[in-house]
Protein backbone atom coordinates (compact mmCIF):
# COMPACT_ATOMS: atom_id res chain seq x y z
CA UNK A 1 0.00 0.00 0.00
CA UNK A 2 1.10 3.57 -0.76
CA UNK A 3 2.09 6.03 2.03
CA UNK A 4 -0.42 8.53 0.58
CA UNK A 5 -3.29 6.13 0.74
CA UNK A 6 -2.42 5.52 3.97
CA UNK A 7 -2.13 9.65 4.29
CA UNK A 8 -5.47 9.88 2.87
CA UNK A 9 -7.44 7.67 5.61
CA UNK A 10 -5.46 9.90 8.76
CA UNK A 11 -8.30 11.38 10.70
CA UNK A 12 -7.85 14.67 10.94
CA UNK A 13 -10.89 16.04 12.74
CA UNK A 14 -9.88 14.22 16.35
CA UNK A 15 -8.10 16.87 17.74
CA UNK A 16 -10.78 19.33 18.55
CA UNK A 17 -11.97 16.28 21.23
CA UNK A 18 -8.48 15.83 22.21
CA UNK A 19 -8.30 18.85 22.95
CA UNK A 20 -11.11 18.97 24.96
CA UNK A 21 -9.93 16.50 27.03
CA UNK A 22 -6.70 17.72 27.34
CA UNK A 23 -8.66 20.83 28.73
CA UNK A 24 -10.48 19.13 31.20
CA UNK A 25 -8.13 16.48 32.28
CA UNK A 26 -5.58 18.96 33.40
CA UNK A 27 -7.27 21.23 35.33
CA UNK A 28 -8.71 18.04 37.83
CA UNK A 29 -5.45 16.98 37.90
CA UNK A 30 -4.13 20.11 38.82
CA UNK A 31 -6.40 20.88 41.89
CA UNK A 32 -6.28 17.01 43.16
CA UNK A 33 -2.02 17.44 43.34
CA UNK A 34 -2.64 20.97 44.88
CA UNK A 35 -4.83 20.29 47.46
CA UNK A 36 -2.92 17.28 48.65
CA UNK A 37 0.33 18.95 48.90
CA UNK A 38 -0.74 22.11 50.35
CA UNK A 39 0.64 23.98 47.60
CA UNK A 40 -0.22 25.97 44.36
CA UNK A 41 2.48 23.45 42.27
CA UNK A 42 3.12 25.81 39.35
CA UNK A 43 5.47 23.42 37.54
CA UNK A 44 2.35 21.65 36.58
CA UNK A 45 1.67 24.35 34.01
CA UNK A 46 4.95 22.44 32.46
CA UNK A 47 3.35 19.62 32.45
CA UNK A 48 -0.35 21.09 31.10
CA UNK A 49 1.97 22.36 27.96
CA UNK A 50 3.32 18.88 27.70
CA UNK A 51 -0.13 17.47 27.96
CA UNK A 52 -1.64 19.35 25.25
CA UNK A 53 1.22 19.12 23.00
CA UNK A 54 0.82 15.68 23.40
CA UNK A 55 -3.02 15.51 23.20
CA UNK A 56 -2.77 17.57 19.59
CA UNK A 57 -0.24 15.57 18.40
CA UNK A 58 -2.35 12.42 19.09
CA UNK A 59 -5.35 14.06 18.07
CA UNK A 60 -3.35 14.52 14.14
CA UNK A 61 -3.39 18.52 14.44
CA UNK A 62 -0.57 19.83 11.85
CA UNK A 63 2.70 21.40 13.32
CA UNK A 64 1.73 25.16 12.83
CA UNK A 65 0.71 28.23 14.09
CA UNK A 66 -2.82 27.14 14.79
CA UNK A 67 -1.08 24.25 16.98
CA UNK A 68 1.09 26.55 19.12
CA UNK A 69 -1.76 29.55 19.63
CA UNK A 70 -3.50 26.56 20.62
CA UNK A 71 -0.65 25.04 23.49
CA UNK A 72 -0.38 28.57 24.77
CA UNK A 73 -3.72 29.45 25.33
CA UNK A 74 -4.63 26.20 26.54
CA UNK A 75 -1.90 26.22 29.16
CA UNK A 76 -2.99 30.23 30.45
CA UNK A 77 -6.66 28.86 30.26
CA UNK A 78 -5.89 25.64 31.95
CA UNK A 79 -3.87 27.70 34.77
CA UNK A 80 -6.24 30.05 35.79
CA UNK A 81 -8.57 27.09 35.76
CA UNK A 82 -6.66 25.50 38.08
CA UNK A 83 -5.85 28.64 40.39
CA UNK A 84 -9.40 29.51 40.53
CA UNK A 85 -10.47 26.06 41.62
CA UNK A 86 -7.78 25.87 43.93
CA UNK A 87 -8.33 29.39 45.56
CA UNK A 88 -12.17 28.50 45.80
CA UNK A 89 -11.84 24.94 47.53
CA UNK A 90 -9.46 26.35 50.38
CA UNK A 91 -12.41 29.75 50.83
CA UNK A 92 -14.84 27.26 50.07
CA UNK A 93 -13.13 24.36 52.63
CA UNK A 94 -13.52 26.81 55.61
CA UNK A 95 -16.56 27.72 55.35
CA UNK A 96 -18.04 24.61 54.53
CA UNK A 97 -18.99 24.76 50.83
CA UNK A 98 -17.51 21.94 48.02
CA UNK A 99 -15.10 23.11 45.88
CA UNK A 100 -17.92 23.29 42.97
CA UNK A 101 -20.12 25.24 45.23
CA UNK A 102 -17.14 27.85 46.06
CA UNK A 103 -15.88 27.87 42.39
CA UNK A 104 -19.12 29.27 41.25
CA UNK A 105 -19.48 31.58 44.08
CA UNK A 106 -16.25 33.43 44.29
CA UNK A 107 -16.02 36.33 42.38
CA UNK A 108 -12.90 37.10 39.50
CA UNK A 109 -11.29 39.81 41.68
CA UNK A 110 -11.38 37.67 45.06
CA UNK A 111 -9.89 35.18 42.90
CA UNK A 112 -7.35 36.82 41.94
CA UNK A 113 -6.40 38.21 44.91
CA UNK A 114 -6.12 34.97 46.57
CA UNK A 115 -4.39 33.55 43.61
CA UNK A 116 -2.00 36.71 44.02
CA UNK A 117 -0.93 36.32 47.50
CA UNK A 118 -1.03 32.57 47.54
CA UNK A 119 1.28 32.44 44.15
CA UNK A 120 5.14 33.46 44.79
CA UNK A 121 7.65 34.51 42.19
CA UNK A 122 8.10 30.86 41.31
CA UNK A 123 4.83 29.75 40.38
CA UNK A 124 4.41 32.79 37.43
CA UNK A 125 7.91 31.61 36.47
CA UNK A 126 6.79 28.13 36.31
CA UNK A 127 3.68 29.33 34.17
CA UNK A 128 6.38 30.95 32.04
CA UNK A 129 8.32 28.20 31.36
CA UNK A 130 5.24 25.80 30.52
CA UNK A 131 4.17 28.38 27.76
CA UNK A 132 7.78 28.71 26.62
CA UNK A 133 7.72 25.17 26.40
CA UNK A 134 4.46 24.41 24.91
CA UNK A 135 4.90 26.85 22.11
CA UNK A 136 8.53 25.25 21.65
CA UNK A 137 7.69 21.59 21.29
CA UNK A 138 4.21 22.69 19.55
CA UNK A 139 5.60 24.51 16.45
Amino acid sequence: MSSNAARARTVTWLWPFMLLLGLVVAPMAWLVLALMTGRQVGWMAVVTALELVFMLRLGTLGPGRLRVVLVVLGTLLVSAVAYWSIASAWMGGSIGLNPMDAALRMGPHLAWTLTHLANGAMEWIWLAVGVAVGAWLAR
